[in-house]
């Protein structure tokens, strides 16, 4: 049973040294010299990646239910450990629990570091921060799938255990369109990048930007975040790209090869997010301009900057919500429960589960008034089961009580509540930032102690995982 679950790790393990060279040897190129550090690292974890692989490497034809569970689980709570060696031989994350910090709030892609001066690292670490941002938002388990030919017909079995997005059910079978969505994925990280350079930007900065923004991911390689470039061009790129990244990727894929207008405008959950982006914008921007007394096109770039950075969770901001107000607050904290499409790089609840409440409620109101009345629940004009509704209230429920739950515990270790509940709001949901002014755009989680610092990397991985999935795991290790 288990070797297949160590068979796949060691491989990424394996992977994921040899993509430490790359920090390495761009050090190397800017400034003349490697950084070991990196160089260390890499042969520690292809060392134990090798070793993990070779003595447990088998074909692999099926994989059980608890297996695709118990492999996609460990990866995303052993693979943080593997990025943070790196971050152990810098000295400003050379502590264990700074380094799982970051590493794990890179490759969940979550926002949130405890670095007090960023523009001060070298330019391998914020390359390694990027890179992570990147490969955790096209998710480490279909990147173990796109190259691991050994994992056979059994491989594709694990997309699904990454990600419980019921929405799948109305797409294609993923083990069709694995290839295409890193295709996408990859284009859309070099178009991006290849924008920004156009505009003014060098190499390094565009594509540490491009890789944060597909992926949601939003570290930043300035303290000011985008705010340090002052460029309304940059940021509308990025703002593009943030909502591009938000959507389903199989709807770009569908897109290309239907070549229909129809598709384009045809999405519910699709319409349903860019409505919504709309809809927040509009209302903002008015009412910011008058409370700020500033002029409708700075409220416009401010305001819609900063939405479309929070509703996608990517946490790259141009300016500091925690100064706006206390209505503010109570805004983003509603904000961070949004998220994306399904299917696309974006945490939190997602869009779909949304309407899948909403149309539950809408069938629930109209059988109290007339309970005779047959109503089918919709997404669009795709009818939605009570299999999909029972598990999305699942997935919700768990999310809801996942923060209470862990800003309980961060509270209990002598934080005061709301520090708390950003805190964990913050990193479950991807966002990356919290609700106060000490962790918000401007700040950063160095000040937290080791403990907490400990519990936000778990609730990062548990947020990237959508909780349920480990909660299902515990529960078929606990009946298995």
């Amino acid at each position: 049973m288990w070797r297949p679950i160590f068979m796949i790790n060691g491989f990424i393990m394996l992977i994921l040294g040899l993509i430490m060279m790359i920090p390495a040897f761009a050090l190397y190129y800017y400034s003349g010299y490697p950084d070991y550090g990196f160089v260390q690292s890499g042969l520690i974890a292809i060392f134990l990646g090798g070793a993990l692989f070779l003595g447990n490497y088998e074909s692999i034809r099926k994989i059980s239910i608890l297996q695709g569970y118990l492999i996609t689980v460990c990866l995303w709570f052993i693979t943080p450990v593997i990025c943070a060696l790196p971050f152990l031989f810098n000295a400003d994350t050379n502590q264990l629990h700074n380094a799982i910090f970051e590493a794990a709030a890179g490759i969940t892609t979550t926002s949130s570091t405890i670095l007090n001066d960023i523009e001060s690292q070298p330019k391998s670490i914020l390359l390694w921060r990027s890179m992570l941002n990147g490969l955790g938002g096209i998710g480490i388990v279909i990147f173990a799938v796109a190259l691991s030919p050994f994992l056979g017909t059994g491989g594709m079995q694990l997309f699904s255990k990454e990600n419980s997005d019921t929405e799948e059910k109305f797409l294609p079978k993923i083990s069709y369109i694995a290839n295409d969505i890193i295709i996408v994925y990859i284009l859309l990280n070099v178009v991006c990048a290849m924008l920004l350079k156009f505009f003014g930007m060098n190499w390094f900065d565009a594509i540490t930007w491009a890789l944060s923004t597909i992926s949601t991911g939003g570290f930043s390689i300035k303290n000011a975040s985008i705010a340090f470039y002052d460029n309304a061009t940059f940021e509308l790129i990025i703002a593009l790209f943030m909502i591009l990244g938000a959507l389903p990727f199989t709807y770009f894929i569908i897109l290309f090869k239907r070549r229909s207008f129809s598709v384009l405008v045809g999405n519910a959950q699709v319409n349903t997010f860019l409505k919504l982006i709309v809809f927040y914008i509009t209302t903002l921007t008015v009412y910011y301009a008058y409370h700020a007394d500033v002029s409708f096109m700075t409220s416009f770039r401010i305001i819609g900057f900063n939405i479309i950075s929070t509703i996608t969770t990517a946490g790259i901001y141009s300016a500091d919500y925690t100064t706006w107000g206390s209505w503010a607050v109570i805004l983003f904290l509603i904000l961070f429960l949004h998220g994306g499409c399904t299917g696309s790089t974006t945490g939190s609840i997602k869009i779909f589960r949304w309407q899948v409440i909403t149309a539950f409620l809408r069938k629930h109101i109209i059988t109290a008034l007339s309970p005779h009345q047959v109503v089918v629940m919709k997404a669009g004009d795709k009818v939605i089961d009570d299999k999909i509704v029972a598990s999305v209230f699942a997935l919700v429920l768990s999310f809801i009580l996942g923060i209470l739950f862990f800003t309980l515990i961060i509270a209990f270790s002598g934080v005061d509540f709301m520090t708390a509940l950003g805190a964990v709001a913050g990193t479950i949901t991807g966002v990356g930032t919290g609700l106060s002014k000490a962790i918000g755009p401007q700040g950063n989680f160095a000040e937290f102690s080791p403990f907490v610092k400990y519990v936000l990397s778990l609730v990062m991985v548990l947020g990237r995982l959508e909780v349920i999935t480990v909660v299902v795991l515990l529960g078929k290790i606990r009946w298995h």
